[in-house]
């Protein structure tokens, strides 16, 4: 169950928060998305502008319980923000929601010394967190299969291994490597999260993994050659690693799902705009038909996948897993993400393979959600499975 419990604001306050959510996103970040693709020093100082506007607008890291200096607002409060912050694909480094799991599972597995030296500074932007989970040599699709290892000697983990697709390696503080401590125990309780300093020897950046879409900071190749790192950097306990990253996991979901709307509602809107204004054989694209079936498919598609991705929302506010709820959202909620743009590429034409609008980017990264965190083909045979062993028990409505 997500940690807020602060009471959920009535309707009105609700909507001006979304109301101020809209602005910010789409009058200060999306103009701005030019230059952050460009990368370097100036990117970086328009950014820091980004977030000291946001802290100022008071929209600043709303999702992370007060407690640890978040603005606390209730999860599905913070799930219907997700579609706005989603309209940007810097949205959330923009008002610091980009560490939120991460900071969540150090506030809720850290020892007091862990969150004294990492939590505020990930709460206030100031350093971002990598997570070390999935290898080259084994399908990460299945966390049971990791081969890094960590073994004690005296008072520090030694740790060795292979990972890729730990995104932002290049610009963290630190990774969260998921390793083997406990090769007797069951295949769940065998893994353990370790924190490992991105400065420590023997943990090397081998690259950059080149990737479809952009990735706030890169999808990087780790190599970790006997890297040494105090037995308390250990987070939570020995075997705890699979619970800790289906924890992680399963609001990131929730959260994933809720953007690729914010993006979809964004391509939508485009596609929109532009039929009511181009021209072609002897009419306006709004007034042919084929363009008005995308229309309305594409408007059916979302609303079915907001209304799929809120009742899983709230079901696990009320503390219940959902899993067949979120996998059924996981991939039903990639595949629209994916047509919704596709629809609004082609209403452009030629137009829309350039970079002069935002479709063609925003395509490669719907490419991508078909496979993080977790590929189509394992959340459908999560749902099937659940359904064939209680057809009625199970089912997601």
């Amino acid at each position: 169950m997500p940690d807020s419990k602060t009471a959920p604001p009535a309707e009105a306050e609700l909507m001006a928060l979304k109301e101020r959510f809209k602005a910010f996103i789409n009058g200060e970040v999306i103009p701005r998305e030019p230059l952050l693709d460009q990368g370097g020093d100036t990117a970086e100082q328009a950014m820091a502008a980004l977030k000291t506007r946001a802290k100022e607008l008071g929209l600043w890291a709303l999702g992370h319980p007060a407690e640890i200096g978040g603005g606390d607002l209730p999860f599905m409060t913070f799930v219907y923000m997700n579609e706005i912050i989603g309209r940007s694909h810097y949205g959330q480094q923009a008002v610091g929601s980009l560490s939120m799991q991460d900071s969540i599972m150090l506030h809720r597995y850290g020892t007091q010394a862990q969150k004294e030296q990492w939590l505020q500074p990930l709460v206030e932007g100031d350093i971002y967190p990598s997570v070390g989970l999935t290898e080259p040599e084994v399908a990460g699709s299945d966390p049971t299969l990791m081969r890094t290892s960590a073994v004690l000697d005296g008072d520090e983990w030694v740790i060795n291994g292979h990972k890729w697709f730990t995104t932002g390696a290049n610009i963290a503080a630190f990774t969260s490597v998921f390793c083997e401590t406990e090769p007797e125990q069951h295949k769940h309780a065998k893994f353990s999260s370790i924190i490992v300093p991105t400065n420590t020897p023997g943990y090397e950046i081998k690259r950059i993994v080149p990737t479809m879409g952009s990735t706030l900071g890169g999808h990087c190749e780790v190599v970790l050659n006997n890297v040494r790192v105090p037995r308390e950097n250990l987070l939570g306990g020995r075997g705890q690693g699979f619970v800790i990253a289906q924890k992680r996991l399963g609001p990131g979901r929730i959260f994933h799902c809720m953007r690729w709307l914010g993006q979809a509602q964004r391509a939508f809107e485009l596609m929109c705009e532009y039929a009511n204004v181009r021209y072609a054989h002897g009419s306006l694209l709004a007034e042919k038909g084929e363009i008005q079936r995308y229309i309305a498919e594409s408007a059916a598609e979302i609303q079915a996948a907001r209304l799929m991705t809120l009742d899983a929302a709230r079901l696990m506010d009320q503390g219940d897993e959902a899993r067949v709820q979120i996998s059924l959202i996981k991939f039903w909620g990639a595949r629209m993400l994916h047509n919704v743009i596709d629809r609004a590429i082609q209403v452009h034409g030629g137009l829309g393979v350039t970079s002069d609008t935002p479709l063609e980017h925003m395509y490669r990264e719907a490419r991508f959600a078909r496979i993080y965190d977790g590929p189509d083909e394992v959340h459908r045979m999560v749902v099937a499975r659940q359904l064939l062993k209680d057809p009625v028990g199970n089912a997601p409505w």
